[in-house]
């Protein structure tokens, strides 16, 4: 099924911010939903992000979008359909220097305090003014 104009231009809003999240730091699905106008769409954020093409062609690919780099609000790496989801994504902030540490309930946390990239708008937003 085609997309919508709007999700179309909603996903591509989204892999443009999510390019934007420095090397070494994360962000949060919510925080993404609100940097692109979106604040009540942060499930949103994460199905684009499930659904990046696999295709190096595409503008907007898995190897191109830091998708590693967007945790959920509490700071955990969200749960994947698949079991090594969570342990891949962790693997992948680890090899930029994030520290991935488990919690008591094994629960795969950043510390945002630390790692945390929460800017008020996008660089490519404060470029434009």
């Amino acid at each position: 099924m085609a997309r919508s104009d709007e999700a179309e231009a909603f996903s591509l809003a989204v892999c443009d911010a999510v390019q934007q999240i420095p090397y070494g730091k994360v962000a949060s699905y919510g925080h993404i939903a609100k940097l692109v106008g979106t604040p009540q769409r942060p499930r949103q954020v994460g199905v684009c992000l499930k659904h990046l093409s696999q295709d190096p062609d595409a503008h907007f690919n898995h190897n191109n979008v830091p998708w590693q780099r967007v945790i959920n609000s509490k700071g955990i790496v969200s749960p994947r359909s698949q079991p090594s989801g969570a342990r891949n994504q962790a693997a992948a902030l680890q090899a930029e220097g994030v520290t991935v540490t488990t919690s008591a309930l094994g629960e795969l946390e950043v510390d945002f305090s630390e790692y945390g990239w929460f800017p008020d708008e996008l660089p490519s937003q404060a470029e434009d003014e």
